[in-house]
């Protein structure tokens, strides 16, 4: 992919400037959102699993719940 200096933003007129902003702030919030969701669902994950045995659901159920909830209030916190 090749590489884009200043000097080519700079040569964009103003409202393809603001859209080219737009974008990267995009990708950047949906990275974030990305490696959060990735952080924590890690982190249940490495406390939840290793503690199930046979005929435990509970801590997965508490692990999904867990993690659908930290995605919706990550999602709801972006839209903002």
């Amino acid at each position: 992919m090749p590489e884009i200096s200043k000097n080519d933003i700079s040569q964009l007129d103003e409202a393809s400037q603001v859209e080219l902003l737009k974008f990267v702030e995009s990708e950047n919030a949906k990275a974030k959102l990305q490696s959060s969701i990735h952080m924590f669902t890690d982190m249940c994950f490495k406390k939840c699993v290793p503690t199930i045995t046979m005929g435990s659901t509970n801590c997965v159920d508490r692990f999904l719940d867990t993690n659908i909830f930290v995605v919706n209030k990550i999602s709801k916190s972006m839209q903002k």
